[in-house]
């Protein structure tokens, strides 16, 4: 897929993989409409961006706003000639058990995980389908292929964003709309750090959970950023970020009701 001179619409576009992806595509000639709710990070993405002369709009957009969403194509529209690639990447966490988060922790981690790529991606459709070859990249996680315990929110949102993605990407096969899943492993965003932490669990609890994930957050936002924008070129259906990833999507396909007692085996 060409990107150059494309335009592309980026969630969770502040920080971490969402800037990378962002300032991958901008140096390939892509022009780009940024939305989060971080308007500072944006800011700083949109700055970084258009110094490789790209035409770059930003835009305050809370994904588990419904109305918001479903306005925020007529926004785009004002700003650039057309839509080619939409990337739902916005995403959150909820640390601890199933026992500890509260199911309005739940809906809200659902909200913007799920329903977020689910609202999206139905706001745009009419936009992509105007584009001769257009694409929606949606990022699911390592965790929408295994399932570990004290996950069970982040999990069920992204195996959800993957039953979504391959559903919709059969339905579209015969149409000019690609869908691409990503599998990100351990990147080194801050989305452990900025969880949402359920009431009642300690600080000691909170500090050990969020140390054991800062050392499997090791690959940097850039890297990743790369491999999916270079995932998006080759119109690969799955792209999974990392060699972390791809060890542990074998796994789970060898042993699919076992994997857990290797994967914490190995984790020592």
């Amino acid at each position: 897929m060409r990107l150059d001179g494309r335009t592309a619409v980026i969630t969770g576009a502040a920080n971490g993989i969402g800037r990378a992806i962002a300032l991958s595509l901008a140096r390939r000639g892509c022009h780009l409409a940024l939305a989060d709710i971080d308007d500072t990070g944006l800011s700083h993405t949109a700055e970084l961006a258009r110094k490789d002369g790209v035409s770059v709009s930003q835009h305050h957009l809370d994904v588990a706003d419904r109305t918001a969403v479903s306005n925020f194509p007529h926004v785009v529209a004002g700003e650039h000639a057309g839509v080619d690639i939409l990337v739902n990447n916005a995403g959150v966490a909820v640390g601890g058990t199933f026992d500890q988060i509260s199911d309005e922790d739940f809906e809200w981690l659902f909200e913007i995980n799920f329903w977020g790529v689910v609202r999206m991606t139905r706001a745009f459709l009419p936009l992509l389908r105007a584009s001769e070859d257009a694409r929606v990249v949606n990022l699911s996680s390592i965790y929408g292929v295994v399932a570990p315990p004290e996950q069970t929110a982040y999990s069920a949102s992204k195996f959800a964003v993957r039953g979504f993605s391959e559903a919709l990407r059969h339905e579209l096969e015969a149409s000019n709309i690609g869908v691409t899943v990503v599998h990100p492993g351990g990147v080194a965003t801050s989305i452990a750090e900025n969880a949402r932490i359920p009431a009642g669990v300690s600080e000691e609890e909170i500090a050990r959970r969020q140390e054991r994930y800062r050392k499997l957050l090791t690959m940097p936002p850039e890297v990743a950023g790369e491999i999916i924008v270079r995932g998006i070129e080759r119109r690969q259906p799955r792209v999974l970020v990392g060699s972390d990833a791809k060890v542990i999507s074998l796994i789970a396909r060898l042993l699919p009701a076992s994997y857990w007692k290797v994967l914490a085996r190995a984790a020592g």
